[in-house]
């Protein structure tokens, strides 16, 4: 009986591979006959249709490529390659993430308008490492809507008129009044970067220019800048180290101001205060101290340097276009003339208003220079445009610059032209973004400009002391400081010069 048991195990384990064999036939075919009915399938997964592009070198994809330096007035070789290449929108490898790229107005213009919804902000971790967790930069949802609308409480349209306007019109004669009179040599950008600086330290925290807090505040945030836009590599010696140790001295100055500020409150149990962003801050909101920290660096970053690189480039493109200074300080003179038949020693919210060919130049050095190359922003649903696929978990960068200086949209993008401003600005003109991320400093900085250039135009001629241009490092900078030399024309056509007068 066992052998006969034997046997048949034996017989059995012979004919098992086989069984198996039938077995899987037998279940293939009868799968192949349920997808015929439609029965037991198993939908497959679409593959996505994204964008055309390449995805470059492990880790690093194409980021080294993409951040190459190049003319600011132009959008660089690697994006003329890829655009050419793949068309306005391409895919790519960029700082690490699967990206999308976009130089296209339509889908640039439906980002900015689905913040929130569909895209959201996502800047580097070393962005957020530097600028503060709490800085609007980073911040998105709630916490960012909270932190915007404290800004734009403080540079209201009542506030600009009221305070900024004879505070930015003070500080412009501050910076003027220590130029030469004559053959004078020195660097534009570099005073456009002092004029903002100590414009900004004065209404964040009533630091008062030229005193020694400030000059050291200003020498630390010279060290924190580079870093900001520096590799994030943080060992000692790196810009990025010396840069989270600029931003800790940074941070102490502005601590120590709070504490003062509370003290001070506390002790004259009086609502008056000085009239400026922290005492604004301590008053109508409810942050913490560290959210006040943050809020504050972020908005000395914001407010410093995109408006001093802006006024550094309007002064680059007007002295090679004798033809919009001319007709600049045709309209200024106009406004200093009708300031005096009215008696008046400042300038006026609606001498402001009458600056409409100075609103052309602003646009067209917005457009022409574009301090704010790109953004960085996530996709956080899926999204189809233009019969492309995007993943949610992708990062996408709408390319401002690639946008402004389009052929298909400007006629010769590449020339400086204040005239193409004088009908209205196309929707695909964002210098400061757009959305529900707008820049909320917007109309400060072209307040800025507009004055600067104002009491520029009236007082002086300029020429450059030698060849510079502007380049885009990501960041955009001129590399020698746009040196200048400049020559005094008070009294011109019966204008009387208010750099001769005290300081207001």
């Amino acid at each position: 009986m066992s052998a006969m048991m034997a046997s048949i195990t034996s017989e059995l384990l012979f004919f098992l591979p086989f069984i198996l064999l039938a077995l899987l036939a037998l279940y293939t075919t009868t799968v192949a006959k349920c997808d015929g009915t439609h029965q037991w399938r198993r939908p497959k997964k679409k593959r996505p249709n994204l964008p055309p592009g390449a995805l470059g070198w492990p880790f690093f994809g194409e980021t080294f490529g993409y951040l190459r330096a190049h003319p600011a007035t132009s959008v660089g070789r690697f994006m003329e390659q890829h655009v050419a290449r793949y068309g306005k929108i391409y895919r790519s490898s960029l700082f690490g993430e699967r990206t999308v790229v976009s130089a296209d107005a339509g889908l640039n213009r439906y980002i900015l308008q689905n913040e929130g919804r569909l895209f959201e902000c996502s800047y580097p971790r070393s962005i957020g490492g530097i600028l503060g967790k709490w800085s609007m930069l980073v911040l998105v949802g709630d916490a960012h809507r909270e932190m915007r609308a404290i800004s734009l409480n403080f540079l209201s349209s009542v506030r600009l008129r009221a305070v900024l306007l004879p505070e930015v019109e003070r500080h412009t004669l501050l910076v003027l009044r220590s130029w030469p009179p004559s053959d004078g040599t020195f660097s534009a950008q570099h005073q456009a970067k002092k004029f903002t600086f100590n414009l900004m330290a004065k209404n964040i925290m009533s630091m008062d220019p030229g005193e020694e807090e400030t000059e050291r505040l200003r020498l630390e945030y010279i060290t924190f800048m580079k870093g900001v836009v520096s590799a994030p590599l943080n060992f000692p010696g790196t810009a990025y180290w010396k840069a989270l140790k600029s931003r800790a001295s940074i941070l102490g100055v502005i601590e120590r101001k709070m504490e003062d500020r509370l003290e001070k409150m506390s002790k004259e149990k009086s609502s008056v205060e000085e009239d400026d962003l922290l005492g604004w801050a301590l008053k109508q909101s409810n942050l913490s101290k560290e959210q006040i920290l943050d809020l504050l660096l972020s908005l000395l970053f914001a407010g410093h340097e995109t408006s001093s690189m802006a006024l550094a480039l309007a002064i680059f493109f007007l002295e090679g276009c004798p033809k919009a200074v001319q007709e600049l300080r045709e309209e200024h003179l106009e406004i200093a003339r009708r300031q005096r038949l009215r008696g008046a020693s400042k300038l006026s919210w609606e001498d402001y208003k009458e600056m409409v060919f100075t609103q052309c130049v602003i646009n067209e050095t917005l457009r022409l220079g574009n301090v704010v190359r790109f953004l960085h922003r996530k996709v956080i649903r899926d999204v189809h445009y233009n019969g492309y696929d995007i993943p949610r978990g992708w990062k996408i960068l709408p390319v401002l610059a690639a946008v402004h200086l389009d052929s298909s949209l400007y006629e010769d993008p590449n020339r400086f032209n204040p005239w193409r401003w004088k009908s209205n600005a196309p929707s695909s003109f964002m210098p400061y973004g757009g959305g529900p991320r707008l820049c909320a400093g917007s109309e400060l900085a072209k307040l800025e400009i507009a004055i600067f250039l104002h009491h520029l135009v009236l007082n002086f001629r300029w020429e450059l002391a030698e060849p510079d241009q502007a380049f885009v490092y990501p960041f955009v900078d001129f590399p020698r400081g746009l040196p200048i030399r400049v020559q005094r024309i008070a009294g011109e056509q019966g204008h009387r010069s208010v750099l001769m007068e005290s300081t207001m």
